[in-house]
């Protein structure tokens, strides 16, 4: 009878072999726990997917890696060729090409903190975009009416910024926009304020920003997002995140940087005290340059007066005014004067006038003879029978004569 012999080789498929080796391998519990070290090549960073497809190497070896989508979205920064990092995962084989690799669940930069590191590689992205240009920075109004402040509602930042701003400028209105700020849906709350502030223009000033903190407590204010919300807002914005020692990207992409929310609303507004005092010595300075100006303007009335009387029109007017009587009275006199001549010369021609008047002569019993329109002034001019007309003093008569 044939008995197997169980000591010879089993022929294997080749995806047998890839399961086994596999099987041996996840069971390794040396192996579902690694913590390697190695420089990044290869990266290709599969943005639909949100996969990152990578080789580790040393001076000698070199080996493939992964970090699937829900691992890498919780990476603080990016990774690039070239970069020393240390990775957390565990190592296993892709049946598929029977490679064996490794499963990263979390990286971290060899040398700098993951936050570090993404915070100077998000603030080089901004700066050469034009983030931080100070063409861009504008400028905070003197007198602004409304001030939105995007900070927690509970923290010590929010009421001391309200102190300030109470004490300083008590008439400016303030819009609360109360979001958190810090976890991770902080930075949606931050530019969603910054976003609905700007876009229904509900002040002129903005203050965003918190109290102190460590470098993840601040981390909110490194969002990309709320950098793109900060540099599109066409409010100014103050950052006063932290304390003065504190820097985050909102404070470099922001109009202007406050070291503390306290210094924020110092800044954001003008001091009343300083205001009255300010004009008060500039009411008393107006005052005292308009007393001035109206002495000088009195001395200077006076003195044009003084010289107008010398050469003012009046005076020449009133001289002529008097002359012009003088000559109105010469006039006068000379007009009676030769009326009175006149007159005089008129009464004597008239008197003799009268003595030659041949009606005064017919009043004295004279008559005046008249034929055919000429006077008679000789007998020898008529004949008998002739016609001719008698004229007394008191009317005519008709005559015939009769004889020679």
């Amino acid at each position: 009878m044939y008995k197997p012999d169980l000591t010879a080789p089993r022929v294997l498929s080749v995806s047998q072999l890839n399961f086994y080796v596999k099987s041996i391998i996840e069971n390794d519990p040396k192996l579902n726990l690694v913590f390697l070290s190695g420089e990044i090549s290869n990266l290709t960073d599969h943005y639909r997917s949100g996969h990152i497809y990578l080789s580790l190497k040393d001076e000698k070896s070199v080996i493939r890696a992964v970090m699937f989508s829900g691992n890498a979205r919780n990476l603080r920064f990016k990774p690039v060729d070239g970069m020393k990092v240390i990775c957390h995962g565990r190592v296993s084989v892709y049946e598929p090409t029977g490679q064996y690799q490794l499963y990263i669940e979390d990286m971290q930069p060899d040398g700098i903190g993951a936050l570090s590191l993404a915070y100077e590689q998000l603030k080089d992205k901004l700066s050469k975009k034009g983030y931080f240009d100070p063409a861009h920075k504008k400028t905070l109004p003197k007198f602004p009416t409304a001030i939105g402040v995007v900070t927690s509602p509970t923290g010590a930042a929010v009421q001391d910024i309200l102190n300030i701003l109470r004490r300083r400028f008590p008439c400016v209105d303030v819009v609360m926009c109360p979001v958190l700020v810090q976890g991770e849906n902080a930075p949606f709350q931050l530019v969603r304020a910054v976003q609905t502030i700007d876009k229904y223009n509900l002040c002129d000033l903005i203050i965003i920003g918190r109290g102190g903190g460590s470098i993840e407590d601040l981390w909110a204010f490194n969002d990309e997002a709320l950098a793109d919300a900060i540099y599109e807002c066409k409010i100014p914005v103050i950052s006063a995140v932290g304390h003065e020692t504190d820097f985050t990207i909102c404070d470099f992409v922001s109009d202007l940087r406050a070291p503390t929310p306290s210094a924020a609303a110092e800044i954001a507004v003008p001091d009343k005290s300083e205001l009255m005092s300010y004009y008060n010595s500039q009411f008393q300075y107006v005052s005292s340059l308009i007393d001035a100006r109206v002495r000088q303007n009195n001395l200077n009335l006076v003195d044009f007066k003084r010289r107008l009387a010398v050469f003012s029109p009046q005076s020449k007017i009133s001289e002529y005014e008097n002359k012009l009587e003088s000559l109105n009275d010469k006039l006068k006199n000379i007009i009676s004067e030769k009326y009175n001549e006149s007159f005089s010369c008129l009464e004597k021609y008239s008197a003799k006038l009268e003595s030659l008047n041949p009606v005064s002569v017919l009043s004295r019993g004279y008559s005046i003879a008249e034929k055919d329109g000429a006077v008679i002034s000789s007998c020898k001019q008529l004949s008998k029978g002739d016609i001719f007309t008698l004229e007394f003093s008191d009317g005519k008569i008709n005559a015939t004569v009769n004889g020679d």
